[in-house]
């Protein structure tokens, strides 16, 4: 059993999530993935509940990997990572703008190296531009992108997803991308050459913002008439024992949910037969649907979203996702193992399906963990492994 990416070897020097989320979902899918980092470690090791040097987010965006860790300040670690760049596919970084270059592994050096490498190089605000020197995380990504002008309060203040969210776009964005670059290098033959992928993460999360959060702004010749912002639509509506989620963006899924509840009434109403007239006149179906979700439990409410067709949900708390009745179904969480300290891990499971089943993914590394089979396998005998980790090139 093997993934529709076996065989292909991915070098991964980034840190935090952007970088090692993108290059795990590529290990899900069966490309070999060698962690480098440097001897202080992915700073994501020490975030969260964590056993040792893995932290429970750090293996949720690193699993399945080979462990290397490497001095690249040293000559010679940075030789080693040389020589598995030869070896490599794919090279993924996000260092800010510039490291790699003075390093003196920019592009040029890089394709000199190995012609046939995708080189995927991930930045916060791009490579360059006013904004290139500043260290970047996800929620200044979110309030320059516009997504956190789409999370206001009712009083109009903007506020932040409560997630990394701009992260984990770029991570999709990286990882299709680099997965394009290779179909590309692929379809060349034997003779292709492979190239460099650039993804700022303000570029993925503005495009990710852009068509429901920039709708109001999109048009440029003879502009129609704004609508209300298409967030300020969206609300969490309270249950008998909790709350939850519905729609209503066509008229046949306003009907089912009104029926759902035993009003026709509301689904007959000419005024609510349109998106644009539920609009206009939604303080007048709105506190009635209200009510009525108000008077039934959410058991109660997804049998009728169920028999009606509905769309509707209920809001499940953190702790009671797994055990939610369509999450198992899914078997979306999964159990990973990992040596006698840290136990079994639960995570969530590579979202898409192949028509052959993917192989099940591995443990995240400890910090070097296999560094000594992988200097071998570049040729390094015991006295050369030694003499490295002597030097302080490479920890082990």
């Amino acid at each position: 059993m093997s993934g529709p990416l076996a065989g292909y070897r991915i070098i991964d020097c980034s840190q935090i999530v952007s970088g090692p989320m993108a290059a795990t979902m590529l290990a899900d899918q069966g490309a070999e993935v060698i962690k480098v980092e440097s001897p202080g470690g992915d700073p994501v090791r020490a975030l969260g509940p964590r056993k040792g040097d893995l932290s429970s987010m750090f293996i949720a965006v690193n699993r399945g990997k080979q462990g290397l860790c490497l001095d690249l300040k040293h000559p010679d670690g940075l030789a080693i990572l040389e020589k598995l760049i030869a070896t490599a596919d794919v090279l993924i970084e996000n260092f800010r703008p510039g490291v790699l270059e003075r390093l003196g592994l920019g592009w040029e050096r890089l394709k000199a190296i190995n012609p046939r490498l995708v080189y995927c190089s991930i930045t916060g605000f791009g490579p360059d531009g006013p904004y290139q020197n500043v260290r970047v995380y996800d929620p200044v990504i979110q309030a320059v992108s516009g997504i956190a002008a789409s999370q206001v309060d009712k009083e109009g203040t903007p506020g932040l997803v409560r997630h990394l969210v701009a992260d984990k776009v770029t991570a999709l964005t990286a990882a299709q991308a680099i997965t394009a670059a290779l179909l590309r290098r692929e379809r060349g033959g034997a003779g292709a050459q492979g190239e460099k992928v650039e993804v700022a993460m303000l570029d993925a999360a503005i495009a990710f913002n852009w068509p429901d959060g920039m709708y109001n702004y999109s048009f440029l010749d003879d502009a129609p008439e704004r609508w209300p912002e298409y967030g300020a639509q969206m609300r969490l509506w309270k249950a008998a024992d909790g709350q939850v989620a519905i729609g209503a963006l066509q008229d046949a899924e306003f009907v089912a949910l009104t029926r759902s509840l035993g009003r026709d009434d509301l689904a007959d109403d000419p005024r609510f037969r349109s998106p644009a007239g539920r609009i206009k006149y939604q303080r007048e179906w709105a506190p009635q649907v209200s009510a009525e979700i108000a008077r039934r439990t959410r058991a109660e409410l997804m049998a009728g979203f169920v028999a009606h067709g509905a769309v509707g949900g209920p809001v499940v708390q953190l702790p009671d996702v797994p055990e939610d009745e369509q999450v198992r179904h899914n078997r979306i969480c999964i159990e990973v193992a990992h040596d006698a300290a840290t136990g079994r891990v639960r995570q969530a499971r590579a979202p898409a399906r192949f028509g052959s089943p993917l192989p099940p993914p591995g443990p995240a590394p400890h910090l070097g963990e296999h560094g000594r089979q992988l200097l071998a396998a570049l040729g390094m005998d015991d006295a050369a492994i030694a003499e490295a980790v002597d030097k302080g090139a490479v920890r082990l």
